[in-house]
């Protein structure tokens, strides 16, 4: 799976490349990158509560590139900051919560594809989307590394847009709400992956005490341990 997100975001690299070149060579600030992008992701979601299903998928799809290109420039124009990094993970929470929730919006109002048990799904999704970006950013907070699970950020964008692009609202509104459920399940199988491995990185380690043996053969004290006082008898 990692292969093949690998070869597409290389793909798509190689294509938005001149808009990169473009950017550095016009000093774009990587900030305004991620507002651009932030802001076409939240048409994105506008778009799929107003029903155009393919619009919208077709949309993100071309607008994706905000989400790629703001940590490349960054790089190539030295501009790269904490702050930025910070701005850029926040506003992904709101790209997140636009599309989802424009998705809830649909089809809690849509009168031919309105589904009460979908609007539950795709909430479950929506808090597992903020879930799996929250216990990765809490788990570097305490120094562990838990990038893990099936489903990141990227492969999430990439199967909120393209399927709805090329199918739409196909079958009947099935292949869209098979996706969402492929969303939430694997969002929150990411979630316990990675309260996994912060349970396995955090175990405390108890290492066995080592003792060297006497010269009767009966095992000495701890050299860590404090000696034993000597008592002297009270006389009566």
């Amino acid at each position: 799976m990692n292969l093949i997100w690998d070869w597409i975001k290389k793909g798509y690299l190689r294509i938005i490349g001149p808009i990169g070149d473009w950017l550095v060579r016009h000093r774009i600030h990587p900030n305004t990158i991620t507002t651009l992008g932030t802001f076409c992701t939240i048409v994105g979601g506008v778009i799929y509560a107003t029903g155009h299903i393919r619009t919208a998928g077709w949309w993100l799809g071309l607008t994706a590139f905000f989400d790629v290109l703001d940590g490349t420039v960054a790089r190539r124009t030295g501009r790269s900051s904490t702050f930025g990094a910070f701005y850029d993970s926040a506003l992904d929470r709101v790209a997140d919560g636009a599309v989802l929730g424009g998705l809830i919006i649909f089809y809690g109002s849509s009168p031919r594809y309105g589904s009460t048990i979908m609007q539950v799904v795709t909430l479950v999704g929506l808090v597992g989307a903020y879930m799996t970006s929250y216990t990765r950013a809490r788990a570097e907070a305490l120094g562990i590394d838990a990038k893990v699970g099936v489903l990141q950020r990227p492969e999430r964008v990439t199967l909120l847009s393209a399927p709805q692009a090329f199918f739409g609202l196909a079958l009947d509104g099935w292949i869209l709400a098979a996706i969402i459920v492929l969303l939430t399940v694997t969002a929150w199988i990411t979630v316990v992956q990675r309260f996994i491995a912060v349970h396995a990185a955090s175990r405390p380690t108890i290492e066995p005490r080592e003792t060297m043996p006497s010269g009767n053969g009966a095992p000495a004290a701890d050299s860590a341990s404090p000696p034993q006082a000597l008592v002297r008898p009270v006389s009566s």
